[in-house]
């Protein structure tokens, strides 16, 4: 019960310092005034919205299934990682391009070319502006210059290699395995070596870190459980369980100012909102559209969007008083999306 209480108290503390995120640069957490990029993997297309009327502006067809986004630090341009016509697991003829966009016009301007790297999937940004991504067929996480579109290291990550999250600071890089290896890789980006692998029996799925750098969230690959991670060890210092869940979420993401967790389940189309002072409190269960993905956070801190990918819908939810505010049409499957 003592050393309960104390990785409680840890673990709180900790979290609650995510809570004054907002005077720490986080580029992988980003939010902004200008409008809203929705990455519609399902029908291939990029979709930019006005978010004060959630009416489409513009859009731009791209490869196929388009996974997942980072934006530059100063917010002028998206990377978009185009993954090929398969699934995780089964992607026969995968893609190895990142498409880059220009906000500004909303068009598309280039593409980096990861080959002979394949299947692009998570893909990760530091205050440089250097890319992190990774190729799951391929087994590599790839440290990328934007700029020259140079590879500058392709790392193994002893897994497949999902979803990726690093550290505010870019110092280190965690990397869930899904089902294929039982632990979640951890990349040191100085070294550019693998230097750990957290134990998670199960597999993994989502994997986010706060917006001060000071833990590390992963979610159970078969169970409805949200592991905690302490960057400083790189042990897990906690398990939340995630209230009414009889299945195991897909996604996790901190709100940019690092006050919430969101979850989402897919199976039974559930956001969940945890309260990051107050983990073990009691949890805001929103019921959304079928297949819930990523999340989008606007500039408030208040309001979020889930992307539900299996009907081409998008929720907006109120994080504050838990209900979902309106779900609106959006291409055919969003998977990511943000702010910017």
């Amino acid at each position: 019960m003592l050393t309960r209480c104390i990785l409680s108290f840890a673990l709180c503390t900790g979290l609650a310092g995510a809570a004054s995120a907002a005077r720490l640069a986080d580029p992988n957490n980003p939010t902004g005034n200008n409008g809203v990029i929705l990455i519609d993997k399902v029908g291939r297309h990029i979709r930019f919205f006005d978010p004060r009327t959630w009416t489409e502006i513009s859009n731009i067809e791209v490869g196929i299934n388009p996974h997942d986004l980072a934006l530059s630090p100063d917010h002028k341009t998206a990377y978009v990682t185009i993954y090929g016509a398969g699934i995780y697991g089964n992607n026969p003829n995968p893609e190895h391009s990142i498409a880059i966009i220009d906000l500004a016009s909303r068009t598309q301007t280039g593409t980096i070319d990861v080959s002979p790297y394949v299947a692009p999937h998570g893909i990760q940004v530091d205050a440089a502006g250097t890319l992190y991504v990774t190729c799951d067929a391929s087994r590599k996480m790839l440290i990328i210059d934007p700029k020259t579109k140079a590879i500058k290291a392709a790392i193994d990550t002893e897994g497949t290699g999902h979803w990726i999250t690093i550290l505010p600071d870019g110092s280190k890089a965690y990397i869930e395995n899904k089902n294929d290896r039982p632990f979640i890789t951890v990349i040191d980006l100085k070294a550019r070596k693998l230097i750990s692998r957290i134990s998670i029996p199960n597999g993994t799925e989502g994997v986010a870190a706060s917006p001060d750098g000071k833990r590390v969230v992963a979610l159970d690959y078969k169970d409805p459980v949200l592991y905690v991670i302490d960057p400083a060890t790189d042990m897990i210092i906690d398990k939340v369980a995630l209230q009414e869940n009889q299945r195991p979420g897909s996604r996790v993401r901190f709100s940019p100012d690092g006050a919430h967790i969101v979850t989402d389940n897919g199976y039974q189309q559930l956001v969940n909102i945890l309260t990051t002072s107050d983990v073990h409190g009691k949890q805001s269960i929103v019921h959304v559209g079928k297949a819930p993905m990523g999340f989008g956070f606007a500039p408030d801190n208040r309001i979020a969007i889930v992307g539900n990918h299996g009907d081409g819908s998008v929720s907006v939810i109120d994080m504050q008083e838990g209900k979902e505010l309106k779900r609106f049409d959006a291409g055919k499957g969003i998977e990511t999306m943000t702010w910017y």
